[in-house]
């Protein structure tokens, strides 16, 4: 049945956003996986999946600021990941997703990991969250401390049970809040490393540990859409799942190019589903470019919840959730990696521009991990060349000069900081490399 063009009137809808660690692209049934994940598969089937989602960053932190508040990192200081002895976080002049329901008169609550500064001012209770229950940082990262608002509660948390932890917190607040408009943040964990999975799921996927982590999560899933049909607020419930971004050593992209910590589209293109039965047409794939910055303003618009003060990077997708339009109209996507801005894309097109002279997590030269120009420009059609794997630039100069301008009048808008890393890339001297390859400074 086809869902109205708007939600009910008078009817604020609930928020439920589940965001794994390092999934891939190709690590779900509904995107060609051959591991078994029904409950994804269900949800897709019943609302609407993007093939072309796209996070703002390839490493977690600035990933995970982007979707809390519809903005590239870059412009406010996370451009890469925070570690527990770091000082900085979301600053102040940043509304949060969480702080912008909260105003509309929303509960929130955030479950799982966060990630965005470990310092009490940075916290999710501070950042417009009522409730935080998890790991504030990635679980590979030390002391592996399990938090409660504020409190530690287990120095050392037991990664075994952690999803099912997670997964029944979740549930008690929905079932806690069903009788007015709530906001949840599930953010798991998993499959970041080192991932496992409680006793029932060992073993059970046939695909090694990683896959039974994958079960586990979908399993989750499951359980949260019961809980919203068993407290009767199913059709009025916006579920959206995705990833922070690639996959890192395990896992799949699906067959794009890159990882974890890469600008090719393994490093960023992640799962992207979104439920909501008053509003979203069930069945439909979509293969509009859309980012997790989109989220805090398609939020925002069906919420009625004021916009930040800062201009958001982000647009509003109920056009294509209501299955009105099979595209939106936006300005060219930034690849940001770390500070530096590599690439972007416009349509069907990226132009990579600049590149590490290191693969990400490999060691780094004499010289240490340089940002560099491509000998020249890349361009690659995404909708007809899935792994980047051949270079058009020669082809479409006119592509490759309006991408290009677009770059450079947009990087205009960033701190000086980020500005800087972009005109000194540019003005390095490099060997003459093929395209693809990591490009060698002349010193």
């Amino acid at each position: 049945m086809m869902a109205s063009s708007a939600p009910a009137q008078g009817r604020s809808p609930n928020i439920i956003v589940i965001f794994c660690d390092d999934l891939g692209n190709g690590d779900l049934g509904c995107y060609g996986s051959n591991l078994s994940t029904p409950n994804l598969d269900r949800m897709a089937q019943e609302g609407i999946r993007f093939t072309h989602s796209c996070s703002a960053s390839p490493v977690c932190s600035p990933s995970r600021a982007a979707l809390m508040t519809g903005r590239y990192p870059n412009r406010y200081g996370i451009p890469r990941v925070i570690d527990p002895s770091d000082t900085n976080g979301i600053p102040d002049s940043e509304t949060t997703m969480a702080q912008m329901l909260k105003s509309a008169g929303y509960a929130t609550m955030c479950v799982g990991k966060w990630h965005l500064g470990a310092l009490p001012q940075y916290l999710p209770t501070r950042r417009g969250f009522d409730e935080y229950f998890g790991v504030p940082y990635s679980i590979d990262m030390s002391p592996r401390v399990l938090m409660q608002n504020m409190d530690v509660i287990e120095q050392q948390c037991d990664l075994n049970t952690l999803t099912q932890r997670y997964t029944q917190r979740a549930i008690d607040f929905i079932e806690r809040s069903k009788g007015s408009p709530f906001f949840l943040y599930l953010a798991h964990s998993f499959p970041h490393i080192p991932f496992t999975a409680s006793q029932r799921f060992l073993g059970a996927s046939g695909q090694g540990l990683y896959g039974d982590t994958i079960q586990e999560i979908d399993a989750s899933n499951g359980q949260i859409l019961q809980a919203l049909k068993d407290n009767g607020i199913d059709s009025n419930t916006l579920v959206i799942f995705s990833s922070d971004h690639g996959p890192w050593y395990q896992g799949s992209t699906g067959g794009l190019r890159g990882r974890k910590g890469e600008i090719f589209e393994g490093g960023v293109r992640v799962p992207f589903i979104a439920r909501y039965p008053e509003f979203i047409p069930g069945g439909q794939v979509c293969n509009a470019l859309v980012t997790t910055m989109d989220v805090m303003p398609t939020v925002a618009a069906l919420t009625g919840a004021p916009l930040p003060r800062n201009p958001l990077d982000g647009i509003d997708l109920r056009p294509v959730l209501s299955g009105q339009q099979n595209d939106l109209p936006r300005e060219a996507f930034l690849y940001f990696n770390d500070m530096e801005l590599q690439a972007a894309r416009l349509g069907p097109w990226k132009l990579h521009v600049t590149r590490f002279n290191t693969w990400m997590f490999s060691p780094n030269p004499p010289e240490g991990r340089v940002n560099l120009p491509l000998p020249r420009p890349e361009l690659y059609n995404l909708m007809s060349d899935v792994d980047e794997t051949h270079d058009r630039a020669d082809r479409n100069p006119a592509i490759v000069s309006d991408v290009r301008s677009r770059m450079d009048g947009l990087i205009r808008g960033f701190p000086p900081d980020v500005q800087n890393a972009w005109f000194n890339a540019l003005g390095r001297k490099v060997y003459y490399t093929p395209a693809g390859a990591l490009p060698v400074q002349i010193t």
